[in-house]
């Protein structure tokens, strides 16, 4: 890395956000389900974070593009959050909790989609190497989970909110550590007329509609996979491990991933990554009892997330100008957040009535049409790269 470039810094800020996600993904489900909720208010209680990524992202990216000040939007939505999180605590009714997830979400979503710019911003002509920072952000999950999944097999889950509490802290204060920077002209492929144009050029919606796609495969893996795991007989602990294995693989993956886009288009790691979800979802809705299917399915996390991920903040990069780019984010955040709350929401509904092979069925049915699109509909084009 350039002496230039605050890699750690950039790094610290991923693994704290991370942490949070870690810390959400496999156990904010299981806390609802302690405080007494159904599988339907479940669904619904982590569908409103999701649903709030349709309108919060957009009005921040907007503002970012708008004002510039993408570094000051990071840290007052990291502080907000913090201080919205910490209303759980006045009371734990179905309607207070669904207001404190819609409100602390609307500041976290403030949060990502901006620093991604800003990461790529300090990156300039080597931005096929944020995976190199990304990955400390699969860390932090990695030692959420881990380190969750070991203190909820002793300790009660009522000790949850506090934990939340001490990540966001972690979030908002590393934000201050963060230096500055803003794209410049060199991100330019897109071509000028501003968001709009850029939006309508070949493949971009068609790209945009499979990322909602793959985050409506996600609903059951998000929302019921502990809970499912649970189910079979795993422990708390080590549901965290497998929840961990699926990310180590994702981080390897992040090690390697200058070297396939290198050598693959973004359309043919977007195919496989669609296609191996597909199979990830089968497996995990009929087979989850055997540990080595299980195994198996987990360490597909490196396509279903680390892969997909990687292309596509590379095709958002390549798709969008300068002034664009922080809408382009925020669009991509938003999507996620629509299809993330329909996953969340069905299979909060189907869980109970069809069961789990049928509910992670549909989530592979979303996988598959998101393939065949990129495959009719993208343009196999490679990822910009200057050396």
């Amino acid at each position: 890395m350039s002496d230039a470039l605050p890699y750690w810094r950039l790094s610290g800020f991923y693994l704290f956000y991370f942490a949070l996600l870690g810390a959400t993904a496999p156990f904010l489900a299981l806390y609802f389900d302690h405080l007494g909720f159904s599988p339907a208010r479940i669904g619904e209680l982590v569908a409103i974070p999701m649903l709030m990524r349709c309108v919060a992202p957009n009005l921040w990216g907007w503002l970012g593009d708008r004002s510039g000040q993408r570094l000051r939007i990071v840290r007052f939505g990291a502080v907000c959050t913090f201080l919205s999180l910490s209303l759980i605590f006045v009371d734990q009714s179905y309607a207070w909790l669904a207001l404190v997830m819609a409100l602390h979400a609307f500041f976290w979503h403030a949060v990502l989609p901006q620093f991604e710019v800003i990461t790529l911003a300090h990156l300039r002509e080597q931005s096929a190497r944020y995976s190199e920072i990304r990955l400390w952000g699969s860390i932090g999950f990695v030692l959420a989970v881990v380190g969750l999944g070991w203190l909820f097999q002793y300790l009660s889950l009522g000790l949850y909110p506090w934990v939340l509490l001490v990540i966001i802290g972690g979030i908002a204060l590393s934000s201050f550590w963060v230096p500055n920077a803003s794209p410049g002209v060199h991100s330019v492929t897109a071509g000028e007329g501003g968001f709009l144009r850029q939006l309508r050029r070949p493949g971009v919606l068609a790209f945009y509609l499979c990322v909602g796609l793959m985050q409506v495969s996600h609903g059951p893996y998000y929302t019921f996979l502990s809970i499912h795991l649970e189910s079979l007989g795993y422990s708390r602990l080590v549901i965290g491990l497998l929840w961990a294995l699926g990310v180590l693989a994702e981080i390897v993956l992040f090690l390697f991933m200058a070297r396939v886009l290198a050598r693959f288009s973004l359309r043919q790691v977007l195919l496989a990554s669609f296609l191996l979800a597909a199979l990830r979802w089968l497996l995990l809705g009929n087979l989850a009892e055997y540990l080595s299917v299980l195994l198996f399915a987990q360490l597909l996390h490196a396509a279903t997330f680390g892969s997909f991920h990687a292309a596509a903040i590379h095709f958002i990069q390549r798709s969008f100008g300068a002034g664009q780019q922080g809408q382009g984010q925020a669009l991509y955040a938003s999507l996620a957040g629509v299809g993330g709350a329909l996953g969340a929401l069905y299979s909060g509904y189907s869980w109970k009535s069809l069961g789990p092979g049928w509910t992670f069925a549909i989530a592979s049915l979303a996988a598959l049409m998101a393939a065949f699109i990129i495959a009719s509909r993208l343009r196999d084009a490679p990822v910009n790269r200057t050396h």
